[in-house]
C-alpha cells in the first residue's frame, strides 16, 4: 500500500509540473502576428 500511495504522489506532482509549464508558457510566451498570403490553384476550384 505505501507503494501505492508513493505512486499516485508521484503522477501527482508530475501533473503539477505539466500544468504549471503550461501556465507559464501561456503567461509568458506573447505570439506576434503576421501578415499570411496563400495562392489557391484555379484547378483546384473545378472539383
Amino acid at each position: 500500500m505505501p507503494s501505492l500511495i508513493r505512486l499516485i504522489v508521484f503522477l501527482a506532482v508530475l501533473a503539477g509540473l505539466g500544468f504549471a509549464s503550461m501556465v507559464a508558457l501561456v503567461t509568458f510566451v506573447h505570439p506576434v502576428p503576421r501578415p499570411m498570403t496563400q495562392t489557391i490553384p484555379a484547378t483546384s476550384f473545378g472539383k
